[in-house]
């Protein structure tokens, strides 16, 4: 029933009769009846408003991912990694559309925790009976290009282009829709929402998906890259590391600066509503779902802000260096972590997670290093690590009153529902968590490595030594993402490329030549 229901019920009805004549008592109710649906109306579209443009906040996301990886990569690769985001988005949008959709929100007659079976194709949506409509598809599918642009970049530099058609294809299609099944639909094994029973009287809360989006775009690139093998020059003979920068700290930081707007439609978007107000009242001006979203918003900004300091300082500790680009990839972890319970969660709650996040990604990239592991946007340990730190979290912080705004009654009719463990609930939440970072695992290596696997055994996975050495840019894409001149106008480096000048001698940069010569560089190539 619509939060603004005007109209007259049998006994109203009968009341108004008795004072009035028949006829004006009819004639009042249907004047109530049609302010009630124009309101009813009014709401509906305020919150489609509100999801549709939570949807591009999202989507907006894809460009910082290409700015991110563009920026983390060598300039000889820079194409390759750009069009690769192009196409997550692309081949994602087609298979989330005929496949993945289905799979994650099918409900029916005969709907099962493990996977979805109804609505391919987007066959009977708009749906009524479970209030899907374009929207909220839209919604999910940027969800879903979100976790295969996180395996991109643990694979970046090395990959064949129809590799990452065929694995974006079948993450976005069938890999990621499973786990978000298990989680957000309310049929789901792991739903905190399902009606039929919940995993340890709790389910789990993952309100935007730190497992179900970062551990499982995280552990896919994990496996990728483990299978795939560290990019030539990584390590030396002696298996220490070699300096492999990405060109462009610039273009990095924007790409940051992107991601952390468009993570104000993840993570508050995930409420769908916006118009829904709290309490027999109506909600007062600070007790609706308004409230609740602007919270959320403010929980991400802090984690986010903390990690962000947390890993300046860190990061300065261990090399003596105040580096950019650490800062920009512990700030990420801490969006990462946060984004599980950022509904749920008191601000100061959020300054704590960030803090722990960003020594969870110190310390997974010192043991990447130990175990010769090559992942040149850290997007293994940031997404898979610092989201499952965000799983713990939550089951850790969250607070009582916050879990019934977002979670609503447990679906048996009871006022109360498990929280965190330190906020003094019980340990059922934290088991089904620990279940959920499990299963996420197991699903996602038993679905995904496979596949690299295979894309390797076939020689269809990585590029050859000299296609790796000389860029791909060169010898995939046809020419590299940029063209240097010098003051004179005489042209140097892929002339098929796009032009920027260069004032300076081309004498002072004699590393460029490396790539004319099909040499491995330095990796210093930054602009």
């Amino acid at each position: 029933m619509s939060n603004f229901d005007y109209s007259c019920t049998a006994p109203e009805l009968a009341t108004l009769q008795s004072l009035l004549n028949g006829t004006a008592g009819d004639f009042l109710c249907n004047k109530l009846q049609a302010v009630s649906d124009r309101l009813s109306a009014t709401s509906r579209a305020v919150d489609s408003t509100y999801l549709l443009f939570s949807a591009f906040l999202v989507f907006s996301m894809q460009l910082g991912f290409a700015m991110l990886c563009a920026g983390s990569v060598r300039a000889k690769n820079t194409v390759n990694i750009m069009l690769t985001n192009v196409l997550d988005a692309a081949a994602g949008g087609i298979f989330y559309y005929l496949f993945g959709f289905a799979f994650a929100f099918g409900r029916g007659k005969h709907s099962n925790g493990f996977i979805g079976h109804y609505f391919f194709g987007l066959t009977e949506v708009p749906n009524e009976e479970y209030q899907y409509d374009y929207a909220y598809f839209l919604y999910q599918w940027a969800f879903a290009i979100a976790a295969a642009g996180i395996t991109s970049g643990s694979i970046a530099e090395r990959t064949q282009f129809v590799a990452y058609l065929i694995y974006s294809s079948i993450l976005t299609g069938f890999v990621y829709p499973v786990v978000s099944h298990w989680v957000w639909s309310p049929d789901g094994w792991l739903s905190a929402s399902n009606a039929s029973g919940l995993l340890f009287g709790s389910g789990v809360y993952d309100f935007a998906g730190s497992g179900v989006v970062h551990m499982v775009g995280g552990i896919a690139g994990f496996w990728g890259a483990v299978i795939e093998g560290p990019r030539i020059g990584r390590y030396n003979k002696e298996g220490k590391p070699n300096g492999m920068r990405g060109h462009s700290a610039t273009l990095v930081v924007l790409g940051t600066f992107l991601l952390w707007f468009g993570w104000y439609g993840f993570n508050p978007g995930s409420f769908a509503k916006i118009l829904v107000p709290y309490g027999a009242g109506g909600g007062s001006y600070v007790d609706g779902q308004w409230t609740a979203i602007g919270r959320t918003a403010v929980t991400t900004t802090l984690a986010g802000c903390s990690a962000a300091l947390t890993t300046l300082f860190g990061r300065r500790l261990l090399t003596g260096h105040w580096n950019v680009l650490d800062v920009c990839n512990g700030l990420l972890g801490g969006f990462a972590a946060i984004t599980g319970g950022c509904s749920i969660v008191d601000p100061w709650a959020a300054i704590l997670c960030g803090f722990v996040s960003a020594w969870v990604l110190i310390g997974f990239n010192i043991l990447a290093g130990k175990m010769n592991y090559d992942d040149p946007l850290e997007a293994a340990q940031l997404h898979g690590g610092c989201g499952a730190w965000g799983i713990i979290f939550t089951a850790l912080f969250a607070k009582e009153e916050y879990v019934l705004q977002a979670y609503g009654l447990l679906p048996n009719g009871k006022s109360s529902r498990p929280y965190g463990l330190f906020m003094g609930g019980d340990g059922s939440l934290l088991a089904a968590h620990v279940i959920q970072i499990i299963v996420i695992t197991g699903w996602v290596t038993a679905t995904m490595a496979p596949v690299f696997y295979v894309l390797h055994r076939f020689k269809l996975l990585r590029v050859s030594a000299a296609d790796e050495m000389a860029g791909m840019d060169v010898t995939r894409h046809g020419g590299g993402a940029y063209v240097y001149y010098d003051s004179e106008g005489d042209k140097h480096i892929h002339p098929s490329g796009f032009m920027m000048k260069d004032s300076r001698n081309m004498t002072e940069f004699p590393h460029k030549n490396n790539y004319r010569n099909g040499a491995e560089d330095d990796g210093d190539d930054t602009l």
